[in-house]
């Protein structure tokens, strides 16, 4: 075996067949990210498993993780607060749920119906 990535092979039972060829799933191919006037983003404000912070977040992007990092770096530094994207949202620092609709706005991204 050339590739021997044990890290990929974790949880794999061992085979005794000399033809076994060992192949990983190929991941699944990346969404085409929608016009920002076609996307439906929802934001909200959440304060539950977070120590008491309050957090502001964006969440129903439909497109790539590169579009949704893009747009996240945009949004932090447009608001002037940190904030992270995972797991497929935007989660800003703060209440800041008027100012972001805003901005979404003034971006090209409709309101939600």
């Amino acid at each position: 075996m050339s590739n021997n990535d044990w890290k990929a092979r974790l949880g794999v039972v061992f085979s005794t067949s000399p033809d076994f060829e060992y192949t990983t799933e190929e991941s699944a191919p990346e969404l085409e990210t929608l016009e920002p006037s076609r996307q439906n983003l929802r934001v909200r404000m959440e304060r539950k498993g977070r120590g008491g912070k309050t957090v502001t977040l964006v969440t129903g992007f439909v497109g790539s993780e590169a579009d949704l990092e893009t747009l996240g770096k945009l949004l932090k530094s447009r608001l002037g607060t940190g904030g992270s994207v995972k797991d497929g949202e935007i989660v800003i620092q703060g209440d800041v749920r008027d100012r972001l609709v805003a901005l979404l706005l003034k971006e090209g991204y409709s309101r939600t119906r």
